[in-house]
């Protein structure tokens, strides 16, 4: 099957709303693994992004310790 590919060009867009974006699309690429559906992002920071915005609130208060 040929790849299809979506580009996202968000325009006004604040650095949190950034991280935000980037966050749910994270969320819908997981929701929809079990479906047979692999998506692949790319953006500056994102592993980055991830890793601190699926932390716990547990994780979160130990790392300030």
């Amino acid at each position: 099957m040929k790849d299809k590919i979506i580009t996202l060009k968000p325009n006004g867009i604040t650095q949190k709303q950034f991280t935000n974006l980037l966050l749910e699309l994270n969320i819908m690429r997981k929701a929809w693994k079990p479906y047979g559906v692999d998506i692949h992002i790319q953006a500056p920071g994102i592993k980055k992004i991830i890793m601190w915005g699926n932390k716990s609130g547990a994780q979160l208060s130990d790392q300030d310790k």
